[in-house]
């Protein structure tokens, strides 16, 4: 059962459904540029309540206002390989794995500080080694 849902041709066609709906809703609701980035159909200037959070991926759709850095659509990217993986099962997944993006395995998987959920982290600097004494 599992080989017959998750990447094969079932979810390719729940991945191509599901960017038809994304290219329809972001192309009705989009104010802003519409252009294509990371392999994905990006669509800014969307009112908040039309998508969830910063923004949100459907196929290989983005949707959102103006969230729109290089880590963000880094992250989106991620979501857009987990569409293609699981197909219409996603969105169900997705669900399951909780609201809580600290512990949801697909925020996790696709990064949670390039999809802006925790602050980048600072390499820390290397601290100055002090000489040995020397016992002659």
């Amino acid at each position: 059962m599992r080989r017959l849902l998750i990447d094969s041709p079932v979810s390719r066609a729940g991945y191509l459904y599901a960017t038809a709906v994304g290219l329809v809703w972001g192309s009705i609701w989009s104010t802003g540029r519409i252009e294509r980035r990371n392999g994905l159909f990006v669509f800014r200037g969307l009112p908040a309540w039309s998508f969830g959070r910063g923004g949100s991926c459907v196929g290989a759709c983005y949707l959102t206002n103006q969230n729109v850095s290089a880590d963000v659509l880094e992250h989106e990217a991620v979501h857009k390989v987990q569409w293609q993986r699981y197909g219409m099962l996603f969105p169900l997944l997705y669900f399951v794995a909780g609201r809580d993006p600290l512990q949801n395995r697909f925020e996790i998987e696709a990064g949670l500080e390039k999809g802006g959920y925790l602050k980048k982290r600072r390499p820390t600097p290397a601290r100055p080694m002090r000489p040995r004494s020397d016992p002659n």
